[in-house]
């Protein structure tokens, strides 16, 4: 497992992978963007090849986790299930705010 911040990566089997996928578009900067964060901007995001799909994470190749204010995180080639981060409020659970 990799952590980046509010972001988890799971390492799964190909035949866990989505059997049909429709890639998520990249960010004006040609990233490929798993989270942005609410306060300030930045981005947990794959600056090379990958695809992100049904939040499911797909490096051919590898590749590299960025974020402006977290150390780069190198990542085998594989699958990779993306998990964001939640905590409780009275009542429900939200997504962590970055």
């Amino acid at each position: 497992m990799y952590r980046q911040g509010d972001i988890l990566l799971v390492p799964v089997p190909e035949a866990s992978a989505p059997a049909k996928t429709r890639p998520e578009p990249r960010d004006a900067r040609g990233r490929l963007v798993l989270a942005y964060g609410e306060a300030t901007g930045h981005a947990h995001a794959i600056p090379g090849p990958g695809t992100l799909s049904h939040g499911f994470l797909h490096l051919p190749d590898g590749g590299r986790l960025e974020h402006e204010e977290h150390a780069a995180i190198s990542l085998p080639k594989g699958w990779y299930r993306v998990v964001r981060q939640r905590e409780y409020v009275p009542g429900s659970y939200r997504v962590v705010a970055d």
